[in-house]
């Protein structure tokens, strides 16, 4: 599945932003989707992730109450809402497809959007 991610922006401290990714192929429904995420001179980390099966949502803690993963299948295309964000949410954002079950392991991860950057003014 090949994927493409937008909505990156320059965002105060407080404000929020809304990510999407569009992924082509006809079996997106069956993919696990992450968003991970890798600020300046640090590693790529997990965000969030919304399973194929049930459609169930998982956050890394520093994100828990302030982002909402999501997904249109219909539309191949899921969403991060973020909210409340802080200057330490700067990063580039990458969506990301794992074929099965829910894994926040950037290993399991077999297709990569390009990344979009998320800049938060403090």
């Amino acid at each position: 599945v090949q994927l493409q991610a937008c909505g990156g922006g320059l965002v105060q401290a407080g404000g929020s932003l809304k990510l999407s990714c569009a992924a082509s192929g006809r079996t997106f429904s069956s993919y696990t989707m992450g968003w991970f995420r890798q600020a300046p001179g640090k590693e790529r980390e997990f965000v969030a992730a919304i399973s194929w099966r049930p459609n169930t949502a998982y956050y890394a803690d520093s994100v828990k109450g302030r982002f909402t993963i999501s997904r249109v299948n219909a539309k191949n295309t899921v969403y991060l809402q973020m909210n409340s964000l802080k200057p330490e949410d700067t990063a580039v954002y990458y969506c990301a497809a794992s074929i099965g079950n829910y894994t926040p392991r950037i290993d399991d991860y077999d297709s990569w959007g390009q990344g979009t950057l998320v800049t938060v003014s403090s």
